[in-house]
C-alpha cells in the first residue's frame, strides 16, 4: 500500500526553476514515486543565513511504497543528482527536499523528523502548502 508524502522543495543557487522543472520531470518518470499534486512555487527569503539569494520553493505530494528511512535516503541522492552540496547549515543550494509529511506518522531519529521541525513557522512551506489544501 502506498505512503502519502508531503515534501518541501526548494533552492537558490543558478536557475532554480529550470530545475524545478526538471525535477517534476524526473519524479514523473522514476517509477519509485508517484507525483499527485504540485504547488506553485514561490519566492522567499533566506532564514537562518541571511547573506544569500531569495530562494524559490514549492510543496509536492508524492505516494511511494518506501518506508521512511528509505524514503529520505531516496530524496538525499536525488539532491545530490541535481548537484546539491552541503556547505554549511542553511546555507545556498541547488535544491534542497524535505520530508514535511509522511502519512500521518510521527518520526525522530538521527535522519528524519516527521513531521518536519517548525514547518509551521515558514512561509516556504506554509504558502505553497496553502494552495494544495484549498
Amino acid at each position: 500500500m502506498p505512503h502519502t508524502v508531503v515534501i518541501g522543495v526548494g533552492g537558490n543557487v543558478a536557475d532554480v526553476l529550470r530545475r524545478l522543472q526538471k525535477l517534476l520531470i524526473f519524479f514523473q518518470r522514476d517509477s519509485r514515486v508517484s507525483l499527485k499534486r504540485s504547488s506553485p512555487i514561490v519566492k522567499n527569503p533566506p532564514f537562518g543565513f541571511l547573506e544569500q539569494e531569495y530562494f524559490f520553493n514549492a510543496v509536492l505530494v508524492v505516494q511511494t511504497t518506501m518506508k521512511p528511512d528509505t524514503f529520505m535516503r531516496y530524496l538525499l541522492g536525488v539532491e545530490r543528482r541535481f548537484g546539491r552540496v552541503r556547505s554549511f547549515k542553511n546555507g545556498p543550494r541547488t535544491l534542497d527536499l524535505d520530508i514535511l509529511f509522511f502519512d500521518n506518522l510521527k518520526i525522530q531519529s538521527n535522519i528524519l523528523s516527521v513531521p518536519h521541525p517548525h514547518w509551521q513557522e515558514r512561509s516556504s512551506v506554509i504558502v505553497p502548502l496553502s494552495y494544495l489544501v484549498c
